[in-house]
Protein backbone atom coordinates (compact mmCIF):
# COMPACT_ATOMS: atom_id res chain seq x y z
CA UNK A 1 0.00 0.00 0.00
CA UNK A 2 1.57 3.41 -1.27
CA UNK A 3 -0.66 5.76 0.59
CA UNK A 4 -1.27 6.04 4.01
CA UNK A 5 -3.37 8.08 5.94
CA UNK A 6 -2.68 9.50 9.16
CA UNK A 7 -5.20 9.33 11.64
CA UNK A 8 -4.97 11.25 14.75
CA UNK A 9 -4.02 9.94 18.06
CA UNK A 10 -7.07 10.31 20.75
CA UNK A 11 -7.54 13.16 21.87
CA UNK A 12 -5.88 15.41 19.09
CA UNK A 13 -7.40 17.12 16.69
CA UNK A 14 -8.12 16.60 12.77
CA UNK A 15 -7.93 20.00 11.90
CA UNK A 16 -4.43 21.94 11.23
CA UNK A 17 -2.86 23.49 14.58
CA UNK A 18 -3.54 27.61 13.98
CA UNK A 19 -1.03 29.77 13.23
CA UNK A 20 -0.02 32.44 14.96
CA UNK A 21 -1.91 34.66 13.42
CA UNK A 22 -4.67 32.96 13.37
CA UNK A 23 -4.90 32.62 17.51
CA UNK A 24 -3.91 36.63 17.73
CA UNK A 25 -6.95 37.38 15.02
CA UNK A 26 -9.42 34.97 17.79
CA UNK A 27 -8.10 36.38 20.83
CA UNK A 28 -8.74 39.81 19.41
CA UNK A 29 -12.18 38.96 18.43
CA UNK A 30 -12.84 37.41 21.91
CA UNK A 31 -11.23 40.40 23.72
CA UNK A 32 -14.04 42.57 21.29
CA UNK A 33 -16.73 40.44 22.53
CA UNK A 34 -16.12 40.99 25.73
CA UNK A 35 -15.96 44.32 26.08
CA UNK A 36 -19.07 44.37 23.97
CA UNK A 37 -20.70 42.46 26.83
CA UNK A 38 -19.34 44.31 29.79
CA UNK A 39 -20.07 47.46 28.10
CA UNK A 40 -23.51 46.62 27.84
CA UNK A 41 -24.19 45.25 31.27
CA UNK A 42 -22.64 48.21 32.69
CA UNK A 43 -25.16 50.71 30.83
CA UNK A 44 -27.62 48.46 32.17
CA UNK A 45 -26.55 49.11 35.98
CA UNK A 46 -26.03 53.01 35.34
CA UNK A 47 -29.43 53.34 33.83
CA UNK A 48 -31.25 51.49 36.48
CA UNK A 49 -29.75 53.03 38.66
CA UNK A 50 -30.10 56.64 37.63
CA UNK A 51 -33.46 55.90 36.33
CA UNK A 52 -34.20 54.66 39.72
CA UNK A 53 -32.59 57.50 41.95
CA UNK A 54 -34.13 59.80 39.88
CA UNK A 55 -37.98 58.38 39.48
CA UNK A 56 -37.50 58.00 43.15
CA UNK A 57 -35.89 62.11 43.76
CA UNK A 58 -38.91 63.02 41.52
CA UNK A 59 -41.60 61.61 43.67
CA UNK A 60 -40.24 62.64 47.26
CA UNK A 61 -40.21 66.29 45.09
CA UNK A 62 -44.12 65.50 44.78
CA UNK A 63 -44.70 63.76 48.09
CA UNK A 64 -43.27 67.05 49.64
CA UNK A 65 -44.94 69.29 47.78
CA UNK A 66 -48.34 67.96 48.12
CA UNK A 67 -47.34 67.35 52.18
CA UNK A 68 -45.65 70.23 53.28
CA UNK A 69 -46.06 68.98 56.77
CA UNK A 70 -43.51 66.03 56.31
CA UNK A 71 -40.60 68.72 56.62
CA UNK A 72 -40.64 69.04 60.25
CA UNK A 73 -40.40 65.87 61.78
CA UNK A 74 -42.61 66.66 64.67
CA UNK A 75 -43.79 63.15 66.76
CA UNK A 76 -42.82 59.73 66.19
CA UNK A 77 -41.73 58.38 62.76
CA UNK A 78 -42.25 54.88 62.47
CA UNK A 79 -41.82 52.12 59.93
CA UNK A 80 -45.24 50.71 60.99
CA UNK A 81 -47.28 53.76 59.95
CA UNK A 82 -45.47 53.81 56.27
CA UNK A 83 -45.85 49.99 56.09
CA UNK A 84 -48.91 49.13 57.51
CA UNK A 85 -52.09 48.47 54.80
CA UNK A 86 -53.83 51.96 55.64
CA UNK A 87 -50.89 53.33 54.51
CA UNK A 88 -50.55 55.86 51.75
CA UNK A 89 -47.73 54.38 49.73
CA UNK A 90 -49.08 51.35 46.77
CA UNK A 91 -49.07 47.61 48.30
CA UNK A 92 -50.14 46.29 44.93
CA UNK A 93 -49.73 46.29 41.55
CA UNK A 94 -53.36 47.45 41.66
CA UNK A 95 -52.92 50.00 43.98
CA UNK A 96 -49.47 51.73 42.36
CA UNK A 97 -51.45 51.78 38.82
CA UNK A 98 -54.24 53.52 40.95
CA UNK A 99 -51.57 56.00 42.45
CA UNK A 100 -49.30 56.52 39.15
CA UNK A 101 -52.74 57.73 36.95
CA UNK A 102 -53.32 60.00 39.97
CA UNK A 103 -49.68 60.97 39.88
CA UNK A 104 -49.04 60.65 43.45
CA UNK A 105 -45.47 61.04 44.78
CA UNK A 106 -45.83 57.64 47.13
CA UNK A 107 -47.16 56.01 43.81
CA UNK A 108 -43.69 57.61 42.03
CA UNK A 109 -41.07 56.57 44.88
CA UNK A 110 -42.56 52.80 44.56
CA UNK A 111 -42.60 53.10 41.01
CA UNK A 112 -38.43 54.20 41.41
CA UNK A 113 -37.71 51.39 43.93
CA UNK A 114 -39.71 49.02 41.65
CA UNK A 115 -37.22 49.97 38.88
CA UNK A 116 -34.61 49.22 41.28
CA UNK A 117 -35.31 45.92 41.90
CA UNK A 118 -35.31 45.34 38.17
CA UNK A 119 -31.70 46.55 37.29
CA UNK A 120 -29.87 43.55 38.74
CA UNK A 121 -32.95 41.09 37.17
CA UNK A 122 -32.09 42.89 33.88
CA UNK A 123 -28.53 42.61 34.08
CA UNK A 124 -28.61 38.71 34.55
CA UNK A 125 -30.92 38.61 31.48
CA UNK A 126 -28.30 40.71 29.48
CA UNK A 127 -26.07 38.05 30.84
CA UNK A 128 -27.93 35.53 29.26
CA UNK A 129 -28.30 37.30 25.44
CA UNK A 130 -24.22 37.79 25.96
CA UNK A 131 -23.48 34.10 26.49
CA UNK A 132 -25.77 33.19 23.83
CA UNK A 133 -23.53 36.35 21.96
CA UNK A 134 -20.49 34.07 23.13
CA UNK A 135 -21.75 30.99 22.03
CA UNK A 136 -21.14 29.68 25.35
CA UNK A 137 -23.55 27.15 25.58
CA UNK A 138 -23.16 25.87 29.29
CA UNK A 139 -23.20 29.38 31.00
CA UNK A 140 -26.28 30.23 28.81
CA UNK A 141 -27.94 27.78 30.56
CA UNK A 142 -26.83 28.19 34.20
CA UNK A 143 -27.50 31.84 33.97
CA UNK A 144 -30.76 31.19 32.30
CA UNK A 145 -31.93 28.73 35.45
CA UNK A 146 -30.44 31.96 37.63
CA UNK A 147 -32.63 34.36 35.96
CA UNK A 148 -36.19 31.86 36.12
CA UNK A 149 -35.00 31.79 40.52
CA UNK A 150 -35.17 35.51 40.46
CA UNK A 151 -38.09 35.65 38.83
CA UNK A 152 -39.89 33.04 40.92
CA UNK A 153 -38.27 34.48 43.93
CA UNK A 154 -40.78 37.82 43.46
CA UNK A 155 -43.82 35.26 42.78
CA UNK A 156 -43.49 32.91 45.74
CA UNK A 157 -42.27 35.59 47.96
Amino acid sequence: MTGTSEVPAPGASAEPPASGADRVHHREVDEEKLRNVETAISYVLRIGVVASVVTVLIGLVMVFRHHAGYFSLNGKVSYHSVANRHSIFPHTIGQLGTALSHGTGEGIIVLGLIILLATPVLRVAVGVLSFIYEKDPPMTIVTLYVLGVLIASFFLG
